[in-house]
């Protein structure tokens, strides 16, 4: 079930408010919480919920098992404990997202061979099962660290695993940040209507703005490279630049503000990406809670920056590239982990002391290297992509079409070109210098302007079936 879809707009979510508003004050909040979040779950997977049931038991238990050898027991036993919960939840992602993969990295090695190939399994992945099963993962791993306390209540490991706001394109959130959230938390009058703004912004990010841009970009993309000049390649790139950012950080918005309406805070996942002024200072702000999950449960296990250069550079290189092979199972992916991670070494080998020196270039550096990044995720045929870049390299070398810009860009894109420049970024950045953005929020301008977003979000809905998630694939 989307969000930006009708059925949870006018159905789901008017429902589950009202049904945890009457149940508040009872101990019976959660438990309709959760078995609302695994309807929610199971409208587009019936059958996957059980996977989702699965994950809770299996971590709850692990908390449980780790929470028993707590006191007098073998750390040995501890570790056990944690490395079979670790294998199991991977074992299930890899399973459903990676199994593909493997298998047609096998049939080219039995192919050089000569050997007969093997069949390749249709397995249907799981939406958000990345997600989810990092969060498990997080639970688990803190609760082995002593930095939470193992839950004896399963109905709050599964509120905590399956709260369908970021259940299946987060936030990633940890469970030390809401814990007592689950047991304890009370929803304000201003918490409510805090949420309702932040989620129908989020809302007009998706319909009115990613959804546009998200039609030009598939468009384009649908061409062949060969036929496209560089000024098309890079609006193409540029195009699709716009909705990954409007895409992922309104769901973000809808999920950090549906979780405020029911009681819950949940942390930032992106400040304005784009504003970056290298790739170091984009992953600060890009998909947050990812990044910041990589660094405490991956790269500080793995020393860090604490044992020398040669090392951090290695961490980093294993970090992106888990990166990359988290958001997706393909070459493509792992291709683009591998160049942030390239870029992100480079900057620490100096490249960003040479960046604080370049003023507002070095803004045209990150955004134009984090858009070239782009092309290679969103375009999975590598050698295909490769060949867009060189049309985005190169443009002067490019000129001849037989295809009609006009027959693929709407002038509702044109117009909303600019808007959406400035709503990456230097907009809100502009408020803040001048002391207006406190002052906005529940202004007499904004109130008007937010029920305008929203019917005009409503009505877009009614008229277009074209709605689609980037990040439910992952």
């Amino acid at each position: 079930m989307l969000f930006s879809s009708m059925i949870f707009l006018w159905i789901f979510l008017p429902a589950v408010l009202a049904g945890s508003f009457l149940l508040r004050k009872t101990r019976l909040v959660n438990l309709f919480l959760v078995l609302a979040s695994l309807f929610f779950y199971a409208w587009g997977e019936p059958v996957n919920v059980l996977l989702m049931v699965f994950s809770i038991l299996l971590n709850y238990g692990a908390g449980r098992l780790l929470a028993k050898f707590e006191k007098n027991d073998p750390y040995e036993a501890r570790r056990l404990i944690l490395a079979l919960d670790i294998l199991l939840n991977l074992a299930l992602l890899g399973y459903f997202k990676y199994l593909g993969l493997l298998v047609e990295g096998v049939n080219g090695l039995l192919g050089l061979l000569g050997a007969q190939t093997l069949k390749v399994p249709a397995v249907s992945l799981p939406i958000g099962i990345s997600f989810f099963t990092f969060q498990a993962l997080s639970y688990v791993v803190d609760v082995y660290r002593g930095q939470a306390q193992a839950q004896k209540k399963l109905l709050n490991v599964a509120l905590y695993i399956s709260f369908f706001p970021q259940l299946i394109a987060g936030p990633i959130v940890r469970y030390r940040e809401i814990n007592e959230q689950i047991e304890n938390r009370r929803v304000t009058a201003d918490d409510f209507a805090q949420g309702a703004r932040r989620f129908i912004y989020g809302l007009a990010k998706k319909v009115l703005i990613a959804n546009v841009m998200a039609q030009g970009a598939d468009s384009l993309y649908a061409l062949p490279a060969s036929g496209v000049t560089g000024g098309m390649a890079w609006l193409a790139a540029l195009l699709y630049t716009f909705q990954i950012y409007y895409d992922f950080s309104g769901y973000s918005d809808m999920a950090i503000g549906l979780g405020r309406m029911f009681g819950f805070h949940f942390s930032e996942n992106f400040r304005y990406p784009y504003l970056s002024r290298s790739i170091r200072e984009f992953w600060r702000r890009w998909h947050i809670s990812l990044s910041t999950w990589f660094r405490e449960y991956v790269y500080i296990p793995l020393g860090g920056n604490r044992k020398g250069r040669g090392r951090t550079y290695l961490n980093l290189f294993i970090v992106f590239l888990l990166t990359g092979i988290w958001h997706g199972a393909g070459v493509s992916f792992l291709l683009w982990g591998l160049y942030h991670g390239l870029l992100s070494i480079l900057e620490r080998l100096g490249l960003e002391k040479a960046l604080k020196k370049l003023g507002p270039l070095a803004w045209v550096y990150a955004f134009a290297a984090v858009i070239f990044g782009w092309v290679l995720f969103r375009v999975e045929d590598v050698p295909l992509a490769l060949q867009w870049l060189g049309r985005m390299v190169a443009p002067w070398q490019y000129t001849a079409t037989a295809y009609h810009l006009y027959d693929y860009i709407s002038p509702q894109m044109c117009a909303l070109l600019p808007a959406a420049l400035l709503g990456m970024g230097p907009l809100q950045a502009l408020a803040d210098r001048c002391g207006l953005t406190e002052r906005w929020k529940f202004s007499w301008l904004e109130v008007p302007l937010c029920a305008a977003l929203l019917a005009l979000c409503l009505i877009t809905l009614a008229s277009s079936t074209y709605n689609p998630f980037i990040y439910f694939k992952f």
